[in-house]
């Protein structure tokens, strides 16, 4: 029997991205089919899943979530053995999968078999865009959430904002998807109270882009995370905003909201401001 389909779509689904490589793809191709629903998900990268006990643990969580949740989580897989894929597909899951919806069939119309090589797109490990990418995303990892100002210089966009307005998923996403090595920083009440940015970034501002968020939803991300708190009381995430967006716009520091922004949207937009500042150096 099918397990039942969730007939709430206001609540919020648990979505597996699913791979036996890094992830990307299935995340890239899963963020551009979410985005076109107004809801929430709470996401779950699980990579290199390459053996059959990977597989077998993957369908356990899976198994556990829709246990937890009480209706299906979707899932993306971009799982090249069938033999894993297979087992996968053994779980209560809502599954899109990517090879058997559109390698298979484009191997019926070419009348080609696929490679069927796992990771094929990174066996070019020589290349530039490979390598920029993986640097990207270490570079990123290394400047999250403020933890280092070494290198700085190289950084191509510095994110600065409330803490949970969206900098570190849009990071990442920049180095992942674009090779951009983008560091971000919170901007916290002691900078607020010292009407300066945080130590040592002063030299770096025509690096920085701003991103801001409404109260009401920033209270509501902060609440899952510490509930109760003066941390997510609204009344604090309005102060905290106000004074950020105060400080963004006397350092002419650019800025946008991210409350109904996609990340594929927050990068485009970034990604034309740094465009914009290499033509006009």
């Amino acid at each position: 029997m099918s397990p039942p389909v969730d007939r709430n779509p206001a609540s919020t689904r648990t979505v597996f991205f699913v791979s036996d490589g890094t992830g990307i793809t299935a995340e890239t191709f899963g963020h551009s089919v979410l985005t076109q629903f107004e809801m929430r998900f709470r996401q779950v990268r699980l990579p290199f899943i390459d053996t059959p006990d990977k597989a077998y643990d993957a369908l356990r969580k899976i198994n556990e979530t829709f246990a937890a949740d009480g209706q299906r989580p979707i899932i993306f897989s971009t799982l090249v053995k069938s033999d894993l894929s297979s087992i996968v597909r053994l779980s209560q899951g809502m599954h899109m999968d990517l090879i058997q919806t559109f390698v298979e069939p484009l191997e019926q119309e070419l009348g080609v078999k696929s490679t069927h090589t796992i990771g094929r797109s990174h066996t070019s490990t020589d290349s530039e865009e490979y390598k920029n990418r993986i640097e990207a995303i270490n570079f990123s990892l290394a400047h999250d959430d403020g933890q280092s100002h070494k290198n700085l210089s190289a950084a191509d966009v510095i994110l600065v904002g409330v803490s949970r307005s969206g900098k570190t998923p849009t990071s990442l996403f920049l180095a992942m998807q674009y090779g951009i090595k983008a560091a971000n920083y919170p901007l916290i009440p002691d900078d607020f109270e010292r009407g300066k940015l945080p130590s040592g970034l002063q030299e770096y501002k025509h690096k920085m882009f701003g991103l801001s968020i409404a109260a009401d939803r920033l209270a509501e991300i902060r609440n899952e995370r510490l509930p109760g708190s003066k941390y997510a009381a609204l009344q604090n995430c309005r102060y905290e905003i106000n004074e950020a967006e105060r400080m963004m716009r006397r350092e002419g520091i650019r800025w946008m909201s991210s409350t109904t922004k996609s990340i594929e949207e927050i990068a485009a937009t970034i990604l034309q401001e740094i465009k914009s500042d290499q033509r006009s150096d």
